[in-house]
C-alpha cells in the first residue's frame, strides 16, 4: 500500500513528504471559500514528485456553481485527482445523494480526463448512500488499521487516522500504477 496525506489550511505549507507517495489538498468550500495555502501546499506536493490530488467540502445546494467553483480554483494538471467531500457541514446539513452524484458527474464533465474519487466516512457510506456512486474510486474514512476499512465496498483510498494530521493508504501496487490510474 501506498502512504500518503492530506492537508487544508489547519496544517503547515511544509509538511512532512518523507515516505509519502500521494497528498490530497484541499481547495474549496460551496462557493466562496479558497485555501488559503493552496498554491504553497499544492507545490510542496509538486516539488516532492507526490500524485497530487484536490478536494472540495461539498455543501447542499448549487451544485453546478460549486463544481465550476471548484474547478475554477483548483490547479490543473494531467494526473491531478479531484475529489469531493462529502459530510455533515459546521451547520449540520447534509448534501444529499443526488446533490453528491450530481456534482461528481459535473466535475468530471468539467475535468474529462482526471479521475474522480468521493470520500466519506464509514458512517455516511453505511448509513446516509444510497447510490454508491463514487465517481471513479472511493476514498473512506475509517480510523482503524491502514487499508483494513470496514466496509464491503472497493476503495482505492483510506484515511485511518487524523493523529497528528490525516494520513492515507492507497490501494495500489505501486507509485506507477497510481500515477498510471491517475492519468498522468
Amino acid at each position: 500500500m501506498l502512504r500518503g496525506i492530506d492537508v487544508s489550511s489547519h496544517q503547515s505549507s511544509s509538511y512532512d513528504t518523507d515516505g509519502l507517495s500521494f497528498v490530497f489538498v484541499k481547495a474549496t468550500e460551496g462557493r466562496s471559500y479558497v485555501n488559503p495555502k493552496l498554491a504553497a501546499q499544492t507545490k510542496r506536493g509538486r516539488d516532492a514528485g507526490l500524485v497530487v490530488g484536490f478536494y472540495h467540502f461539498l455543501w447542499p445546494g448549487n451544485l453546478t456553481d460549486q463544481a465550476e467553483y471548484f474547478v475554477a480554483k483548483t490547479p490543473e494538471k494531467r494526473g491531478d485527482i479531484l475529489a469531493v467531500d462529502w459530510e455533515t457541514t459546521g451547520d449540520g446539513s447534509h448534501a444529499s445523494n443526488s446533490e453528491k452524484d450530481r456534482f461528481i458527474r459535473k466535475v468530471k464533465q468539467l475535468r474529462p480526463h482526471h479521475k474522480v474519487v468521493l470520500y466519506c466516512n464509514r458512517h455516511s457510506w453505511l448509513n446516509y448512500d444510497s447510490t454508491s456512486y463514487a465517481g471513479d474510486g472511493l476514498w473512506i474514512a475509517d480510523y482503524v488499521t491502514a487499508g483494513k476499512p470496514r466496509i464491503q465496498a472497493d476503495w482505492r483510498f483510506h484515511q485511518y487516522t487524523d493523529d497528528p494530521l490525516d494520513k492515507n493508504v492507497a490501494d495500489f501496487s505501486s507509485e506507477s500504477a497510481l500515477r498510471e490510474w491517475a492519468g498522468g
